[in-house]
């Protein structure tokens, strides 16, 4: 009898353990899905189909490119960033300083060495004068260099931002700040905020398309346009001016274009089913893409072909058909943005100036890239005012911070050419249309181009001032994601109301 109630002891122990054991198996198998579901739901934060709760964007997921208004009637319809990745000085293109040019040679004084921090400069670097000459323009009689002698004819038609600053001063972290509102990987760009917020009106075309030029995309990488945690829909699409204008946009070979629509709607139907089944709107994303690409086929080697722009334009802004250039880059802007494209942003690397070559030098490399870009900036402003279309489309061209008034020693050596080491403190940027008002400057830095005294501008400043002339209030205009709402300007940021017409 003990024998008996001892073995049924057992027995009813060894169940226990088995059903514990199942227990855990049955939760951690079949709850597997349901935990991932809300952690992905935490991190997309209703992402792709669904609302953004401060600034109620509806999002239809069958078309999320599909036009939207914004949150109020704004100026600018479009816009083109023109990003020159490297930083030109702004000592040699839009801030005249004689007083340094008085300096030139002598030691730079320790008041502007002590605490401060530089990307090469150590010791006692000698100070630098203005390596080119200004000279009053237009109505308005803003100081510009004779670097940029087209830009000249259309000072009254921009406004310049003579004190902006920034806390990074490597060239990744800085273009993240900038284009993202973090130096930090991970955040959206800000042309995948105002596709986000308004979608694009050409429905076979991407709402978001970039153009680099110079031979190397940014510093930062495609970060600089990517979507971070927005649906991925709205990340920039790279297109290129030379050969085909996006990889792999032809069919292969064997496949016509029946086949290839076969083929994505094939495709399309088992992202249904698994949309159904798990409900991660990013398969929805996926579709839209899927679909996206394939109107691309027909309408994107359209647009993106100059060759049948007049004569009269090829002169103006200097662009040779075939070439990968950064002229034809800008025309290329002009066309997406006239074909209803919302966001056009362009990279031209190669305007780091530390003086370690001449191609680096600010009296030669600086000189050359000036005369590849100042012809076709100021052909774009012009074709935009005469084809009606400048009031509704925003430009802005800047880098991602500035150059030192001393000249660069690096790591206390003289460099063989003149050149400047990355300055945050203080740089220029310009806007034109979109409701800009134009011959405008705002700012100032003291007699030596080094420290700002009035007017200080900060990126978050620049990115709610392009926000609000779309018609979106910055502070309002966020995405939940990671359990809180996001915006581009972070926690900072202001409207730059004097520069706004």
């Amino acid at each position: 009898m003990r024998n008996q109630i001892h073995d049924q002891q057992l027995l009813k122990e060894a169940e226990h353990a088995i059903l514990q054991q199942h227990t855990r198996r049955h939760f951690l198998k079949e709850s597997a899905m349901g935990l991932g579901a809300l952690a992905l739901g935490s991190l997309l934060g209703g992402c792709g189909a669904g609302t953004s709760s401060a600034a109620n964007i509806l999002i239809d997921p069958a078309n999320p490119l599909a036009p939207r208004p914004p949150m109020f009637p704004g100026k600018a319809k479009s816009v083109i960033y023109l990003h020159m990745a490297g930083a030109p000085s702004q000592l040699e293109l839009f801030s005249y300083k004689p007083e340094l040019a008085k300096l030139d040679g002598q030691d730079c004084p320790q008041s502007l060495l002590e605490g401060k921090k530089f990307a090469f400069i150590r010791g006692v670097p000698k100070m630098l004068g203005p390596q080119a000459k200004f000279r009053q323009h237009g109505k308005s009689g803003l100081w510009l260099s004779d670097n940029l002698p087209h830009l000249a004819t259309m000072v009254d038609d921009i406004a310049m931002l003579n004190a902006v600053t920034t806390d990074q001063f490597n060239h990744a972290p800085a273009q993240l700040l900038m284009h993202t509102g973090s130096a930090r990987l991970g955040r959206p760009s800000i042309g995948s905020w105002v596709t986000y917020g308004m979608g694009t009106e050409n429905k076979n075309l991407p709402g978001f398309v970039v153009l680099t030029s110079g031979g190397n995309n940014p510093d930062a990488g495609k970060s600089v346009w990517g979507s971070g945690f927005l649906p991925s829909v709205y990340q920039g699409v790279q297109c290129r001016s030379e050969g085909d204008p996006v990889l792999f946009i032809k069919d292969p070979e064997g496949m016509d274009r029946d086949v290839r629509r076969a083929s994505i709607d094939a495709i399309n139907k088992i992202n249904q089913e698994q949309y159904q089944e798990y409900k991660d709107p990013e398969i929805l994303s996926r579709i839209a893409q899927y679909e996206m690409a394939y109107k691309m086929q027909i309408s994107v080697p359209g647009v993106m072909n100059i060759n049948d722009e007049p004569e009269y334009i090829h002169e103006m802004y200097g662009t040779h058909p075939g070439k990968a250039s950064f002229a034809n880059n800008v025309l290329l802007a002009r066309k997406l943005v006239e074909k209803g494209v919302r966001f056009v942003q362009l990279f031209d690397w190669g305007w780091d100036a530390h003086g370690d070559s001449a191609g680096n030098a600010v009296d030669i490399g600086l000189v050359n890239k000036c005369r590849k870009v100042d012809k076709p900036v100021t052909a774009l402003l012009l074709d935009l005012k005469q084809r009606g279309l400048l009031d509704e489309t925003l430009v802005i061209w800047g880098a991602e911070f500035g150059r030192t008034p001393m000249q660069e020693n690096r790591e206390g050596k003289k460099m063989p050419f003149k050149g400047r080491d990355h300055h945050a403190e203080a740089f220029s940027i310009w806007m034109a249309g979109g409701g800009i008002k134009g011959g405008t400057s705002y700012g100032e830095t003291d007699e030596i181009g080094y420290s700002i005294v009035s007017g200080k501008t900060e990126a978050f400043d620049i990115q709610a001032t392009i926000l609000n002339q779309l018609g979106f209030d910055h502070e309002k205009f966020t995405y939940q994601s990671q359990g809180r709402p996001f915006r581009l300007t972070d926690v900072s940021g202001k409207v730059i109301t004097d520069i706004l017409a």
